[in-house]
């Protein structure tokens, strides 16, 4: 059954969980279980972008919107970016991999 998903949703979370209503912007890949998800990105206006590290995301059909659950229902390990202060992304080189977080400023 699929819910409605917001962009943005009151931080920090409550439980340190991803709350089921809140949406990402999320590579196709990823979304897709193709490849795992290497960069999450909690960007300056509160919103989430979850990456490949591969593929260009800004190409057309690239992205689409999933909610934050679901991608932790396919890969667990992305539980612990819940608690990723805003403003900041997390990278890794492979799951399993610990997350590296450090501030991040969009480009315009």
């Amino acid at each position: 059954m699929a819910h409605e998903v917001f962009q943005h949703v009151p931080f920090p979370f409550p439980d340190g969980r991803f709350p089921h209503q809140l949406g990402a912007t999320v590579q196709r890949t990823v979304a897709d279980g193709e490849l795992p998800a290497l960069t999450v990105i909690h960007t300056a206006d509160n919103s989430w972008v979850v990456l490949d590290g591969v593929n260009d995301p800004n190409l057309d059909g690239a992205c689409v919107i999933d909610a934050m659950v679901h991608l932790v229902d396919d890969d667990p390990s992305l539980a612990v970016v819940a608690r990723l202060d805003v403003g900041h992304r997390a990278d890794r080189e492979h799951v399993g991999d610990v997350w590296q977080a450090f501030p991040y400023e969009m480009e315009d």
